[in-house]
């Protein structure tokens, strides 16, 4: 009777197991590779016995398996551990201001924009559109890296109501679109959170957005 390698067999096990367990079946799997070793060893033919190479190869494989595994368990640990130092040094960013291209939660104060247009642009519109994707305003802004302080109110000088706006910069250059994109604006964080391998930050308005795309912080202005 001849048992044929190891090698692939263990490789997906390993693979399919959850990390939390795979110590434990590390241990199990151990134990019955060398249950059957032994029975590959003991029922080999004698006169075409195995090569002592191909028992080397077998355990070679099955200790880089080990190996492998134990060492993605140590990568996860560790990035686990840097998420959480992440969101520790983030905690004070809590309670600021922080800009990113992210939808308003307009509760009747004025929020300030900071708009981005194309080089080339000859025209820069602000349009505003409100939860329902409804565009409820469209506002001619200078060809300029300028904060634009949107106060809510419409083009007849009534307030618009209280909720979630999306704003986006529309650079056009004669006649012709050339770039739409969100606006970025300042908004005041309420919570870090880590969710998978990333750092998010949660605004008072429930907006989400990783940390990587905030691009500055500040004090609130004082009431």
């Amino acid at each position: 009777m001849e048992i044929s390698p190891l090698g692939t067999a263990t490789r997906s096990a390993a693979a399919a197991t959850p990390p939390s367990s795979r110590s434990g079946v590390i241990s199990s799997d151990f134990e019955v590779f060398l249950k059957m070793l032994t029975a590959q060893m003991t029922n080999q033919d004698p006169l075409n016995p195995i090569e002592s190479a191909d028992y080397a190869v077998q355990l070679a494989t099955f200790s880089q398996v080990e190996q492998q595994v134990l060492t993605n368990d140590l990568l996860t640990g560790l990035m686990s551990q840097m998420n959480l130092s992440g969101m520790a040094q983030m905690a004070g960013w809590v309670g600021q201001e922080a800009r990113a291209p992210i939808p308003a939660g307009y509760d009747g104060a004025p929020i300030t924009i900071s708009p981005n247009p194309a080089a080339i642009a000859d025209e820069v519109a602000l349009v505003v559109t409100d939860e329902a994707g409804e565009v409820v305003q469209e506002i001619d802004l200078p060809v300029s890296a300028e904060p634009y302080v949107w106060t809510g109110l419409d083009d007849g000088g009534a307030p618009l109501p209280e909720g979630l706006y999306r704003f986006e910069v529309v650079s056009s250059a004669e006649g012709e679109e050339l770039l739409r994109e969100t606006a970025e604006l300042y908004q005041r964080v309420t919570e870090v959170l880590s969710i998978g391998d990333e750092i998010v930050l949660q605004f008072a308005g429930g907006q989400q957005i990783p940390a990587s795309l905030i691009s500055a912080l500040r004090q609130p202005p004082a009431a």
